[in-house]
Formats: C-alpha cells, structure tokens, sequence
C-alpha cells in the first residue's frame, strides 16, 4: 500500500504503512482520502491523486492535513484506509475511492462513523450510506440519457452491453433498462467482464453474432478500450458508446485507432474551452487543466482529476460554514460539514454545479454533462 501526504511544498512516499497521524482536533482539518493508485484501475486513481497538487493547502484560515491511501481497487484494502482514517487519523471528512465496489465500502465506513463522506466514483445511494455521502462524479441516469439520445438521432434500435460484473455494470445496465428501452431501443445481447480480465473475445463474437446497431460498454478506466478494441478488431462497424468512466486520454492511448469514433459520455472538465463564459463550470476547469497540463503535459486532463480537485472546491464553500458550528476534530464540525452541503447552493466546479438535497446525494443536472467523440487521436465534441 502507498501512502501520501500533501503538504504546501511536496508530496512525499513510502511503501511503509506506519500509524497515521492523528488530528490536533482544533488547529487543522484531515482529510483522509483512499484512491486506486495501483492496479486495473490506477488510470482513475493516479489523476485523482496528482490533482491534489493543486487544491488549497487552508480553508477559512485553518491548515488542511490531506493523508493519501493506495487501495488497489480492493473494497477490503477500502475499507481498511477508511477505518484507519476514522480510528487513527480522526478524520474530519473521508473521501474515495476511484471505482464503485470499494466506493461502497468506504460510505459504509463513513456512514457508521458519522464523518461526510465524498465519493469519487458513482455508487447506490441506500438508506444507510444516505446520511453522510455525497458523490462528485455525475449519476448514470444523467449520463446515460445523453447517450440514449444521440442513439434515438441517429436511428439506433437495437443496441448490445458488455460491461463490468460488478455494481458499476449493474448501474448502466438497469439504466438502459429504465430510460433507453422506454425511448424505443432493444438490448439484444448483455455480457460481462471482470475489472482485472485481459481478454473479452468470447463476448465480443456474442455482440457481433448479435448485430446490434450499437454496443454500450459499461466500464471505466484503460479496462474499458478491451471491449473496444476487441470490437472493433471482430469487424463489428455499428456505433461504440462509452460512459464517464473511460473519459481519459489513456483510453486513446490504449485503443489507438478502435478509439475513433467512440462515442463517450464525459464531464465538462474534459472541454472546458467549447463552454460558454456564462457556464459556471468553465472557470475551475480552466484552471484545473491549466495546471494539471503544466505539470503533466499536454492533453493529460482527465475526467477523474476533476473529481477529488471538485471536493476540496466544495470544500472551500462548506468549511467556513462548518468552523461556525463547532472546531476541526468535532462532532459539532463534522455535522456543521453535512449541512453545509445541504444550505450552500449552486457549488460550482470542474465537472458540475452541485446543489445537494436529502433525497439527491449527486446534486447536479445536464451541465455536468457533454458529449465526446475521438477524432484525430483527440476528443472533440460530438454530433
């Protein structure tokens, strides 16, 4: 397991994992966030991470202590981080992970603890991880939907799925169920994939037996160009749409040219520079990419460096609230954070303008979305 600690000048690292540091209770404010940083999913993870680089280093005068945990994806080693930020840390807020499984497992965690909670990858909203959890990247029903309604422009009506077998698949599975086959469209085929499988030739020969005017991959990460190269590879030449999971530049680089052509669900992060300067999500994606590009390189933005970068803009609006209702490493604190996020309204940030609810833990609407395609080696918008 890796371990990082930000601080104003460096992020330093050890494989070791030591006792973490526990809060001053009144002088400074930990966070303690769990990504995938190593694994099938450290494409997610590590742009999440580098972010980081970049997020205030106080809040309403008060000095941040941000602990960085590598999970591997695992909801076990998820879990873990989180127990010890809560037992060791004393966290103030806990944030993670970079895919839905150890997502889940983190709001549990939270949950029980009673410490907010910002989720860095979609996940169920259920009773029990209500109360504390609120999540950055955009729900499925609203990126599914501009997915379906570029299907329905262009005549798509039957349409095949492969994606993970695991809670995110599980996610656009049903979505497609719940909002394209009311628009018309027919799944005539679904199969699935484990995260850490490299081959998908056995399903990709049932989608192409199948037909479909389109396949939809339910995937996220460099994992989600398998099924697209593998399609594209079998001859199948219908339409490929990908979700807000696979929007990095390392999905071109692992597809190549299977990229062109894809049809991708993405945050406003990605392209912030076609928005309107009306669009309040412009500014902070600006800055994040401009940042993030300076240090990375060029065309090194990313959909998921948007997330955790998101959380502390958040942060920003909820923690000067918060010190009001009581000091860092406090009850009172904690619970002044919970319902910030509830009183702060229009939350503007890279990917979207939150506006969090009791019964709407994701808080955002169709400016959280655009529409991509890969054209060139490079995502512009689509038509």
């Amino acid at each position: 397991m890796n371990k990082f600690y930000l601080s104003a000048a460096v992020i330093a690292a050890t494989l070791a994992l030591p006792a973490l540091p526990a809060s001053a209770q009144s002088n400074e404010i930990v966070i303690g966030i769990t990504v995938t940083t190593t694994g099938p999913a450290a494409a997610l993870g590590i742009p999440e991470r580098n972010s980081l680089e970049f997020v205030p280093k106080e809040i309403g005068g008060v000095p941040l202590k941000v602990i960085v945990l590598d999970d591997g994806g695992d909801p076990t080693a998820a879990t873990t981080n989180a127990r010890r930020f809560v037992t060791e840390s004393k966290a103030d807020i806990i944030m993670g992970s970079s895919t839905t499984p150890p997502t889940v497992a983190v709001s549990t965690v939270a949950n029980e603890a009673g410490i907010p909670h910002f989720g860095l990858a979609p996940l169920p909203i259920t009773p029990e991880r209500a109360k504390w959890s609120v999540v950055m990247p955009q729900p499925v029903p609203i990126m599914g939907k501009v997915l379906y309604e570029h299907m329905k422009a262009h005549n798509v009506k039957t349409v095949g799925y492969i994606g993970y077998s695991d809670s995110y698949g599980d996610l656009w599975f049903n979505d497609f169920k719940n909002q394209a086959v009311p628009m018309g469209m027919t799944m005539v085929d679904e199969e699935r994939f484990a995260r850490p499988d490299t081959s998908v030739a056995g399903q990709v020969l049932k989608l192409v037996a199948a037909n479909p005017d389109a396949v939809l991959v339910g995937a996220s990460g460099t994992a989600a160009a398998l099924p697209q190269t593998a399609l594209r590879e079998r001859g199948y030449k219908g339409l490929i749409y990908q979700t807000h999971g696979a929007a990095s530049m390392d999905f071109i680089r692992i597809a190549g040219k299977a990229a062109e052509g894809v049809i991708m669900a993405s945050g406003p992060v990605m392209s912030p520079e076609t928005q309107p300067d009306s669009a309040l999500t412009k500014k902070p994606g600006l800055a994040l990419n401009t940042a993030y590009e300076a240090k990375h390189g060029p065309n090194s933005r990313s959909q998921f460096a948007g997330h955790s970068y998101d959380a502390f803009e958040v942060l920003k609006r909820v923690i000067p609230v918060a010190l009001k209702a009581g000091k860092p490493g406090t009850p009172e604190f904690r619970e002044g954070i919970r319902k910030a996020w509830l009183s702060e309204k229009d939350l503007a940030a890279s990917q979207g303008v939150y506006n969090w609810t009791e019964k709407d833990r994701y808080g955002v609407d169709d400016r959280s979305r655009i529409i991509l395609t890969v054209k060139d080696g490079k995502y512009v918008p689509a038509k």
